[in-house]
């Protein structure tokens, strides 16, 4: 009988290394396990959380609506309508195949009026983007058209759009705003903060089915403010439609017109022509866009010649009795000469002003000295600004240099050598007619409010300015009949100044009126100016002057004042001298 032999290699005697390589094997991969869950919860939580938040955590944005701008009688100047704009999610529309859907495509494309090729273009080369603007902000109707097209991907968000209700009237002071409705000129601009607000938000938590389970957080909306403005938008809209049949009538480059009230430097109308549609702006020049009552200078011309009347009573080398010789008619000043149309003798200085003699108003300011009528000027606000705060508003030119010539101070008394622009002479002539005081314009509504003391300084003496302002009276009477307003007593000044050119003066003249009235309680300045007129009409007597005469009737028309042609220039000014007096009293009491 043989022995049986197991065999040496019986796979049951295998070495055990291969069964602890296993488990050595299935432990490694637990504890790197175990690592990386320790790793995930406890360096570095953050990731998971965040995870977790983009699957079930919302944020619902509450939008606030940009605020109004009215005028001093609430009358919507600029509002904001609801619209909706359209975008487009490209990986929606490319899962689904949407673009085989090739009429509704088309049909879009026309309602946007874009190209299709184009159109689909901007989808097919960002697949894998969430989100793409098609257009913004389109009308309800356009929105409805769409929604009916029903091609998946294609989207329609609410937001806002800017709408001014006065056109092309108030385009330049109120502005317009981007896309985004972020204001980027006039009081768009300006007050763009206030009128946008904060928007508000909520954080909430949801379950899988949509349901709102936790709220994180909750930060509420900062409404928008509404901006009151101190224009008077029916004095606007007749300064306008002046203003512009004057600029088409004359031919004129440009024109602007300024109105103001006297007692509280509130700005009642500030307008240019030619204008722009801010609802449409498509096409329209940037240059249409400024506004040139605050941006554009030139000289004042003529009716500077007040201020240098005043300057030489402030100072005391001239009264209002006073005459001066200006015979014969011309003289010369440091080899220049300086003369008159015709040699006019002796003259008042009332008469000065009504003739709008260059020798007069040349020897009144060289009676003073050269530093005080320099100051008086600087004190009038020139090269500063007007306190209005208007983006783009000009400081104008005015030389601050040590050494003037006679010559120069002569052409500086009657407008030349300095430029301004509109607001800054309505400003003058609201000093002038409010008793001396130079005030801050404003073009937001004071509502009552007392005057800062800050924002009013006295420059001319209450007895000078007032006399002066009776002088303009006679110059509206005896020399621009164009100016007058019926049933009202009216006084200004023409002003007619040559446009400079590099190296001296070119053939473009500007037309300018500056006026007041009621002279028996001056309550309205307007400023008028016709920037280049074409044909032989160019002075401001005859281009300004009719639009001041029936810009100013409207604006008193529209304020309630009262007539006051019937009272004579003596008396008035007897009853006005009273009370003013009676007026000071009680002040100093």
């Amino acid at each position: 009988m043989n022995k049986k032999v197991t065999p040496k290699n019986n796979p049951l005697n295998t070495a055990p290394w291969r069964y602890y390589l296993v488990l050595a094997i299935i432990g490694l991969i637990y504890l790197c396990l175990m690592a990386r869950t320790a790793y995930i919860q406890v360096v570095e939580p953050e990731m998971l959380q965040k995870q977790g938040d983009l699957r079930s955590l919302r944020v619902a944005a509450n939008t606030v609506q940009r605020g109004n701008i009215v005028d001093r009688n609430g009358a919507e100047l600029a509002i904001s309508v609801p619209v909706q704009t359209v975008w487009a999610d490209p990986k929606i529309i490319m899962d689904n195949n949407a673009l085989a859907m090739t009429k509704h495509w088309q049909a879009l494309a026309d309602v946007l009026d874009q190209d299709i090729n184009q159109l689909t273009t901007r989808v097919v080369r960002n697949p894998s983007k969430r989100f793409i603007y098609l257009e913004r902000k389109i009308s309800p109707a356009m929105a409805n058209y769409i929604k009916e097209l029903k091609i998946p991907g294609i989207h329609l968000r609410k937001e806002s759009k800017r709408f001014y209700p006065t056109g092309e009237i108030s385009a330049h002071l109120l502005g317009f705003t981007n896309v985004d409705d972020k204001g980027i000129e006039g009081i768009e601009r300006m007050y763009d903060e206030l009128l946008t607000g904060t928007g508000g938000a909520k954080r909430f938590r949801k379950d899988a089915k949509g349901r709102k389970i936790e709220i994180i957080s909750v930060k509420e909306a900062e409404q928008a403010q509404d901006i009151t403005l101190s224009i008077d938008q029916r004095i606007q809209a007749i300064a306008y439609k002046e203003l512009k049949g004057a600029v088409q009538a004359f031919k004129a480059t440009s024109g602007s017109v300024v109105v103001a009230n006297i007692h509280t430097g509130e700005i009642l109308a500030m307008t240019n022509s030619p204008s722009y549609n801010p609802n449409n702006r498509r096409n329209t020049a940037i240059h249409r866009f400024r506004n040139r009552a605050i941006t554009d200078i030139y000289e004042p011309g003529s009716t500077m010649k007040p201020l240098t009347a005043l300057t030489a009573l402030e100072f005391g080398s001239a009264k209002a009795n006073t005459v001066i010789n200006t015979s014969p008619g011309w003289m010369r000043l440091g080899g220049r000469r300086v003369s008159d149309p015709i040699n006019r003798g002796k003259l008042s200085i009332e008469d000065i002003l009504v003739t709008s003699s260059n020798m007069g108003t040349t020897k009144l300011a060289l009676s003073v000295p050269k530093d005080y009528l320099l100051t008086k000027f600087f004190d009038a606000g020139f090269a500063d600004d007007t306190g209005t705060n208007l983006v783009g508003e000009s400081s104008g030119m005015m030389h601050d240099r040590s050494r003037w010539s006679e010559f120069e101070l002569a052409t500086l008394s009657w407008g030349a050598g300095l430029a301004i622009t509109p607001v800054q002479l309505a400003r003058l002539y609201v000093a002038l007619a409010n008793g001396g005081i130079k005030r801050r314009l404003t073009i937001v509504k004071s509502n009552g409010e007392p005057i800062d003391p800050a924002d009013e300084v006295r420059i001319f003496s209450e007895k000078n300015s007032l006399a002066v302002t009776h002088m303009l009276e006679a110059v509206v009477d005896q020399h621009v009949p164009k100016a007058k307003v019926d049933g009202y007593r009216v006084g200004g000044k023409t002003g007619t100044s040559i446009k400079a050119v590099a190296g001296g003066y070119g053939n473009d003249y500007v037309g300018l009126f500056a006026g007041i009235a009621p002279i028996s309680n001056p309550a309205i300045v307007v400023v008028v100016v016709i920037n280049e007129p074409s044909g032989d009409l160019y002075h401001g007597g005859e281009v300004a002057a009719p639009v001041f005469s029936r810009v100013m009737k409207g604006a008193l028309r529209v304020l309630n004042i009262a007539p006051d042609a019937q009272e004579s220039r003596t008396a008035s000014k007897q009853i006005e001298a009273t009370e003013k007096t009676i007026v000071a009293g009680e002040h100093h009491a």
